[in-house]
């Protein structure tokens, strides 16, 4: 009879053991996957992959007991030897070969070279080929960053008292409404995937008061720009009992003040590989739609289009505007134009043709939605009236007005647009780890 604890020793070293220090001079065994390998005539240098980094190991001839092995790129090892300093070393010291342990070969060499800094394919075949993709250091950093993000995000809201919930991704209407949704036979049944949390979020707060998420949503829109996925991550939260939709803006700001703080503290080794900049998030500044369009239009000489949203060039604009005029790299653009935003916007009752509603552009680009919702049940009918639509079909959603709703707002957080901005990358598909679009479905 065995007895399973949960509780096992561990043979080998992880980089993190190495690096909390006191191992130099110990013998250690560490595996990991062959990344690149470096002949020296007498001295074989071999660089180690691991989910932490790279580790320099080094074989010397008359120094290492074996005799001179074969390394091939790829290979999973487990390497026994001595630790000792080298200050040349990536980490400040490396493993002198005793023994090689062989635990797994490739059957082929890799397409193309993942050992430097950038992979040097092009995007088409980085996607292609991600499993591969993936494994160089600077393209797994980006998924490391990305962490960083959802882990902020989680450990913030659970601090204000959030709930964190998992809402189903077959639904049988979607929220946002519109033809940009997957339809799909449920057992006979007219089903579509969810294009956003909407309608069970806000059922929760009338449960826990404030959620969140963290979950994929789909958008079934024909569009193949730098800026769209038909499938993302959607960073979810709603939150009831507010005074005014701007305290779902301040609880975004407090947010990013954490994750940026989260990010320079635990990640400082990822962002130095890719060289971004993390932003300020201290105050972050909030404009109307209407005087943000002025502001821009008028310096930038650019006429005004489209009075009822805003173009991707006017949100470049506005971020640049924002960035020269107070050194923000976020900006809240308030009060959108009521036709433009989903019936269950709270319109303002200052002027009912704006709504008490928000997107959050960081550095040109709109990475946030949000803002409050209609909270009595026959404010929301009449609303839906207004715009044509069928009440009954939505019962199961207006049921929870029904019965009583707390004054509430969220908001959605797109996670791979965040991740890119931050990075200064120009595609959504960089920072996404399989990407959906137009043409991709696999790998």
């Amino acid at each position: 009879m065995e007895f399973i604890t949960g509780v096992s020793e561990k043979k080998t070293v992880e980089i993190s053991q190495i690096l909390e220090g006191g191992l130099v001079g110990t013998r250690i065994c560490v595996s990991g996957a062959i990344h690149r390998v470096r002949p020296m005539g007498e001295v074989i240098f071999v660089i180690l992959r691991k989910a932490e980094g790279l580790l320099q190991c080094v074989w010397e001839d008359g120094v290492s007991p074996e005799e001179k092995p074969d390394f091939k790129g790829e290979e999973t090892v487990a390497v026994t030897g001595v630790l000792r300093a080298e200050e040349r070393a990536p980490m400040g010291v490396e493993l002198l070969i005793e023994e090689i342990k062989v635990l797994s070969r490739p059957a082929k060499p890799l397409p193309f070279g993942i050992s430097k800094k950038k992979v040097s394919a092009s995007l088409e075949t980085k996607l292609s080929l991600r499993p591969i993709s993936l494994r160089n250091p600077g393209e797994r950093a980006k998924f490391r960053i990305q962490e960083g993000i959802v882990r902020g995000f989680r450990d913030y809201l659970h601090s204000k008292g959030f709930t964190e919930i998992h809402t189903p991704k077959i639904v049988a209407r979607g929220a946002e409404g519109g033809s940009n949704v997957f339809k799909m036979d449920y057992f006979g049944k007219k089903a579509e995937l969810a294009q956003s949390p909407q309608f069970y979020k806000q059922t929760m707060v009338g449960v826990f008061d404030r959620v969140f998420e963290v979950a994929p949503v789909f958008r079934a829109e024909k569009h193949n720009t730098v800026r769209h996925l038909n499938e993302y991550i959607s960073m979810d939260f709603e939150m009831g009992y507010i005074e005014s939709f701007y305290d779902i803006m301040d609880m975004e700001t407090g947010m990013l003040q954490y994750v940026m703080e989260l990010l320079g503290k635990e990640y400082g080794r990822e962002l130095s590989l890719l060289g971004a900049e993390l932003p300020a998030a201290d105050k972050i500044p909030a404009v109307t739609f209407q005087e943000a369009k002025k502001l821009v239009s008028e310096k930038y000489d650019r006429a005004i289009r489209s009075p009822y949203d805003l173009e991707p060039e006017e949100e470049a604009l506005i971020g640049r505007y924002f960035k020269e005029e107070y050194g923000s790299d976020f900006v809240f653009v308030t009060h959108y134009p009521s036709r433009k935003r989903p019936f269950y916007a709270m319109d303002d009752p200052a002027d009912p043709k704006y709504t008490l509603s928000f997107d959050l552009l960081f550095r040109g680009l709109e990475i946030t939605t949000g803002g409050q919702r209609i909270h009595q049940y026959g404010q929301i009918v009449k609303k839906m009236e207004e715009r044509g639509m069928e009440p009954e079909e939505l019962q199961s959603y207006l049921m929870i007005f029904r019965y009583g709703m707390p004054p509430h707002g969220g908001l959605g957080i797109g996670l791979e647009r965040l991740t890119m901005k931050l990075l200064g990358e120009q595609n959504v598909r960089e920072t996404s780890l399989f990407p959906r679009d137009v043409t991709r479905l696999e790998p």
